[in-house]
């Protein structure tokens, strides 16, 4: 069982949550949570709890955003072919339908590109470049990669073919010979928010196109709950912009969802109003699964499926991929925890490096994952791929995997990525001297606490003082995610009344009750902490950190506490 640190979130001025509550005429505690996400002002709480497409940003605010547009122009203006170029995750995917499916609506000659994650591997690829002369497309708008793409890009401009990369990710020392480089990451940039996906960037480039062309707004509505899903399952902060394009996008899947997305959640059987957690959960793994097992294409030819019937078509084979991904995630999860059990220096390590030529490459991120939950440290998991080693880096909270991986960039063939997350490729010969120095370098960089799990708790709430005022309030909290994290609560003394049982993988089920008022009773779910189950059957009591969230079982909506961590008293 991992042991979990609490740690109860400070740093809210007093005078401000009270001010805070007497302006907005809420309970101490819920201002006590706003202040603690920096919303300070009865005006800040407005936008918090409004959030409006007013609120975005002026798009030509971002370096070359200027230079952007008029290439797209000239290229529509001379009937010059555009291909819209991305990345075969989620976001690469989400931003490739949503361009791509602007441009063909303005009557431009226009086609997309993903490449092939097992031919071609991550980000711009020369096979891409050779298509695009072949089939005389002039320029290239590449989304959510080509930030490093410095010889590629210019190996494209020796044939003739201009490119507009927009991209979110960490620049390198030099960036892309491109015509326009959009990234608010860029040293050189001042756009107001730098947390955006690489679809929204693409839709920051499309909102720029149409402000300048006199464009409706209203007409890119449309494309909003592209962004949504990005936002999602980019794992990318929910606050600022994100939020008003989340908020947004996630009201356009509630009320006009292109077909695409319909069928998926017809085929998810979700009855009621859609969340981020059906985003990340429901939809995300399903779109990724073409990438990871057959082809991105196929996401995109679901995200701009102009009918039901091609719609259905495409999303009984992510369907498919999707059941195909969770075998094969199991499976390789299975050998990675047996590879770690049977090495007897693992225990010791700040780091874990797993390499097996034969894993699958399309779910090693995932396995990745799978590891931290069970082992807390940087986790990087490989496997081999057209002579190549290529992998995925996790990262644990606060420790910044991509500088570590940079550190050591002289074993490396190419890299990139965030804080929490990268990719990787290398030699084969390289693999053990790479594990040595990133295990060197997360030594070094790695402190203690950033190896044990944390749970941060926002604030003391007794079961007895959630209501319905509270409950109402808190749900315009949403939509949550990093940022603005569903608040966690502490609550003391509890008890489970009696129907505490397993279920699953290893979750807890059970109806809390506090002693000082044991008529209210609370269905709770403790995902992973089956391993209290002895521990609470003896009807002991027990602290708990938790969040509110509503379950719906059959349509119908209910309160459901999720316990996060439990300590028994």
């Amino acid at each position: 069982m991992m042991i979990k640190r609490w740690k109860q979130k400070t740093g809210a001025d007093e005078e401000l949550v009270r001010k805070l509550a007497s302006e907005l005429g809420i309970h101490l505690l819920l201002a006590r949570l706003l202040v603690l996400r920096g919303v300070k002002t009865f005006e800040e709480a407005r936008i918090f709890f409004r959030p409006s497409l007013d609120q975005l940003h002026d798009p030509y605010l971002m370096r070359d955003m200027d230079k952007a547009v008029d290439r797209i122009e000239h290229a529509i203006e001379n009937e010059e072919k555009i291909l819209v170029y991305g990345d075969y995750d989620v976001d690469g995917t989400t931003a490739v339908a949503l361009v791509y499916s602007f441009i063909k609506a303005l009557g431009a000659e226009c086609g997309f590109y993903i490449p092939d994650r097992y031919k071609e591997g991550y980000g711009i690829s020369y096979a891409g470049i050779d298509f695009a002369a072949e089939n005389k497309f002039g320029l290239i708008i590449a989304l959510d990669c080509g930030i490093k793409a410095v010889e590629k890009v210019r190996y494209a401009g020796e044939k003739g073919i201009d490119f507009i990369i927009c991209d979110h990710h960490r620049p390198g020392p030099e960036l892309p010979p491109a015509l326009a480089v959009l990234d608010p990451k860029r040293d050189d940039c001042t756009y107001p928010y730098d947390e955006l996906t690489g679809c929204g960037i693409g839709f920051k480039l499309v909102q720029a196109y149409a402000q300048k062309r006199k464009i409706d707004f209203e007409k890119l509505l449309p494309l909003l709950d592209l962004v949504a899903v990005s936002i999602a399952a980019d794992i990318v902060p929910v606050t600022g912009e994100n939020r008003a394009l989340m908020y947004a996008g996630l009201k356009e899947i509630n009320t006009s969802p292109r077909e695409g997305l319909k069928t998926l959640v017809r085929m998810a059987a979700l009855k009621r109003e859609f969340t981020v957690s059906d985003l990340v959960f429901t939809i995300a793994p399903r779109i990724n699964a073409a990438g990871r097992i057959e082809h991105g294409k196929l996401a995109v030819e679901l995200l701009t499926a102009p009918d039901e019937k091609t719609a259905e078509a495409c999303a009984e084979k992510l369907n498919k991929n999707n059941a195909d991904r969770k075998d094969l995630d199991m499976l390789i999860t299975q050998q990675a925890l047996d590879m770690m059990a049977a090495d007897p220096l693992a225990a010791q390590r700040k780091s874990t490096v797993l390499f097996q030529p034969q894993w699958h490459k399309g779910v090693v991120g995932i396995v990745a994952s799978r590891l931290i939950e069970k082992y807390y440290r940087p986790t990087i998991v490989l496997a081999e791929a057209n002579g190549m080693v290529t992998g995925s880096a996790r990262s644990v909270k606060d420790f910044d995997v991509y500088e570590a991986i940079e550190a050591c960039n002289g074993l490396l063939e190419q890299f990139g990525g965030h804080k929490y997350a990268a990719g990787l490729t290398l030699k084969k010969e390289n693999v053990e001297k790479f594990r040595e120095r990133f295990e060197e370098e997360v030594s070094r960089r790695i402190t203690p606490d950033m190896l044990t799990p944390e749970v941060e708790i926002d604030a003391t709430l007794s079961l007895n003082d959630i209501d319905g005022k509270l409950l109402r309030i808190l749900k315009q909290f949403a939509p949550f995610g990093p940022g603005n994290m569903n608040p966690v609560f502490l609550a003391s003394d509890v008890r489970d009344r009696g129907w505490l049982r397993i279920v699953g993988v290893n979750h807890l089920k059970m109806d809390i009750v506090d002693p000082a008022q044991p008529t209210r009773i609370f269905p709770a779910i403790g995902f992973g902490l089956g391993d209290h189950y002895l521990a609470l059957s003896q009807q002991k009591p027990f602290d708990m950190c938790y969040a509110i969230e509503e379950n719906d079982f059959n349509g119908n909506v209910s309160v459901q506490l999720s316990i996060k961590d439990i300590k028994p008293l």
